[in-house]
């Protein structure tokens, strides 16, 4: 494993054309826990083609799932970085949509590596991808935080301080999410082919101490759920979702959302009761469209 920051930042950014449909859209609802109580409420808004409203965050895997004709390596997104997948973490995740995404529909998606943080024992690696549509209209912006153990100390720029501070009162908003035992398998049928969610074997390699489920999963989770809570059902109105991923989830497990009105924004942050009220999801912010 090796990090060259000037050569990775100095890369030709990767361009992908994406191309996704209706069966990709329905997959990652579905991978998100839509429809798990269909004998109440099947949810047609996530799982009904005919009443269809797509989650922003379905941006995070368009043109990656189903109907994908390859999926690309993940390596094949970081242009002038050699990673061993052993070592790498997904530490966070920031979404700016710039316009409701349709449930059919293709985008240009380009990609560079931005940052490389020094954090000593580790790098901090921040991939920014771009997607535009066939008018070069923005679709969506995505900034990924990937944690890359064992390389730090090259001397670089240790990244900026934390400005997210917990509001000291009461949130205006808490619900709980159920996470599902299958829900690892089926999620990573959208692109993240990542063996750390599925083999016991590559997990326990990893430290852990059965296959987790991926970040990206409880990152969606939680963005279905503040539209339910907040935005009133409305996916449109969901306009950017950030966060840092702390605390890794185990399929089945219960989370815990909270969230706080601040100024223009929602701040937000996840626990997991099943874990001992570990922090799953920090520093978390919600924007209207």
């Amino acid at each position: 494993m090796s990090i060259d920051p000037r050569a990775a930042l100095a890369a030709e950014p990767l361009r992908q054309h994406l191309r996704w449909t209706v069966r990709d859209v329905l997959l990652y609802h579905l991978s998100l826990g839509a429809g798990s109580q269909a004998a109440t409420d099947p949810e047609p808004r996530y799982t009904l083609e005919h009443q269809l409203q797509v989650l922003p965050t379905f941006a995070l895997v368009a043109g990656q799932g189903v109907s994908a004709p390859a999926v690309p390596r993940f390596e094949d997104k970081l242009a002038g970085l050699r990673l061993d997948p052993h070592r790498i973490l997904h530490a966070g995740q920031d979404l700016r949509v710039s316009q409701p995404i349709p449930p059919v529909g293709e985008a240009w998606l380009t990609s560079s590596v931005t940052q490389i943080y020094d954090k000593g024992k580790a790098a901090l690696v921040v991939l920014t991808e771009n997607a535009h549509d066939g008018s070069d209209e923005l679709l969506w912006t995505a900034e990924t935080q990937l944690w890359v153990a064992g390389a730090g100390g090259f001397g670089g720029d240790p990244g900026p301080e934390v400005t997210w501070r917990r509001p000291d009162r009461a949130p205006n908003v808490e619900f709980s999410i159920q996470t599902q035992q299958q829900q690892a398998l089926l999620y990573r049928l959208n692109g993240d082919m990542n063996p750390l969610h599925a083999d016991a074997e590559f997990a326990a390699e990893a430290g852990f101490e059965r296959p987790i489920l991926h970040g990206l999963a409880s990152f969606g989770m939680l963005a279905r759920g503040v539209v339910e809570h907040i935005f009133d059902g409305e996916a449109a109105r969901l306009g950017g979702v950030s966060a840092r991923f702390r605390h890794p989830v185990l399929p089945g497990q219960s989370l815990a959302a909270r969230v706080w009105r601040q100024d223009e924004a929602h701040l937000f942050e996840v626990s997991c009761p099943d874990a001992g009220g570990a922090l799953v999801l920090g520093q978390g912010v919600v924007r209207a469209s």
